[in-house]
């Protein structure tokens, strides 16, 4: 998921930097020294065999994992823990009820190469990550704290011919830690999702292959039109109440609209002190 990250001044950098201070210590490994850390081989963590696992299944830019690659990710990320990338249910964070003033959606990158991303996202309660798309990419999110409202559609026309593109709805529901890990592929699985905290959240996201406006695989962000509302020509469309062929309700059907947000959604970047990746090719 890419993002725009935008430096504040004035009184809103006072505001929001208590709360970014909070998120930054989302990502410290809790009750470890440094020595202790020293001593922990980088393949026995299972960030570190997560890492390895994402190397070898991910094969670049225009590739789809097989089957047998996909099933062993899914399995990693199953067993993963809030502990494994250094998190915990004590940290002030997750305590939170209701979202805080100046509260922002934060985002800390474990690892970024051609073929793939690692990183996590930490929601505020209420918090959205707008509906958006990842084009050619197949994803897997791991909701590792917290629970979140998430949609996701897929489109139903190859190539788009209109402003608004039909899409159906493949998504619609809560998720609650622990639970599995949920996979979406290039044309199928919910390619274009958003989430939503219901409390505060820890997802982690994998990405192959990520973001790339050099190479066309830049972000899109979209608006679905709820049941009777209009777009901005007065036409009328519906996201859970379209009319199918034969004159029913088909509640299965959106229509989704191309829109510009790179004003409005701003994430702070934190750093990742959680267990640390290792690529060993590159050690010496």
């Amino acid at each position: 998921m890419k993002v725009k990250v935008e430096a504040r001044n004035g009184e809103e950098e006072k505001r929001a930097a208590g709360a970014k201070r909070n998120v930054g210590r989302l990502v410290r490994k809790r009750g470890c020294s440094s020595r202790t850390r020293r001593r922990v081989q980088p393949t026995s963590t299972a960030i570190q065999r997560l890492f390895l696992a994402c190397k070898a299944v991910f094969k670049g830019p225009g590739t789809v994992p097989e089957p047998a690659d996909v099933q062993l990710l899914q399995v990693l990320l199953d067993k993963m823990r809030p502990e494994d990338v250094g998190l915990s249910t004590d940290i002030l964070f997750f305590k939170a009820k209701s979202s805080s003033k100046g509260a922002r959606i934060a985002y800390s990158t474990i690892n970024k190469c051609r073929n793939f991303s690692m990183c996590i996202f930490f929601l505020p309660p209420s918090a959205v990550i707008p509906l958006h798309d990842h084009p050619g990419m197949t994803v897997f999110s791991k909701l590792l704290l917290g629970s979140m409202h998430i949609r996701s559609y897929d489109w139903l026309d190859s190539t788009p011919s209109t402003k608004l593109r039909p899409a159906k709805l493949v998504v619609d529901s809560d998720f609650t830690a622990p639970c599995n890990t949920s996979i979406l592929y290039p044309t199928t699985g919910g390619n274009i999702h958003t989430f939503t905290a219901i409390t505060p959240c820890a997802v982690l996201d994998i990405l192959g292959p990520p973001y790339s406006r050099e190479d066309g695989r830049d972000i899109t962000y979209y608006r679905d039109y709820a049941d009777g509302s209009t777009d901005e020509n007065g036409g009328e469309h519906f996201s859970d109440g379209t009319t199918d062929e034969n004159g029913g309700k088909d509640h299965c059907l959106g229509w989704l609209e191309e829109i510009d947000i790179s004003e409005d959604l701003k994430m702070d970047g934190v750093e990742y002190l959680g267990p640390q990746v290792i690529d060993r090719r590159h050690q010496f």
